[in-house]
């Protein structure tokens, strides 16, 4: 039995929304394992620090080149470590925001 609600062009077919709904889901659940398993790379101080993380937002690798430990300096490590693994999280979201908005634009209206 085909329900139509509203006055918008003729109504809305409910078990089509459905379908729909249910086809967006399927989507999104694979588009989030897909960027689970991706690997975002990013480095600061010229190269002097480069870190991975994963799509899950964990770090997976931290490589520091030996001229960029200086004891009497560790800050300035310490900010090198923060900057590279910072863009690579922003560069995570990023991605993950583009990827999913292309499946569901504007959060997918409250379905998920």
């Amino acid at each position: 039995m085909k329900r139509n609600f509203g006055g918008f062009g003729g109504g809305v077919n409910i078990q089509q929304m459905m379908r729909q709904a249910q086809k967006m889901q399927a989507e999104m659940a694979k588009a989030q394992e897909e960027l689970a398993e991706k690997e975002y790379e990013a480095t600061s101080g010229g190269g002097m620090v480069t870190c991975k993380v994963s799509g899950g937002g964990e770090l997976t690798a931290l490589h520091i080149k030996p001229e960029a430990v200086d004891p009497d300096d560790v800050e300035m490590l310490e900010d090198l470590v923060l900057a590279a693994v910072n863009e690579a999280l922003r560069a995570m979201e990023s991605d993950k925001n583009q990827r999913l908005s292309a499946i569901a634009p504007m959060g997918g209206g409250g379905l998920f």
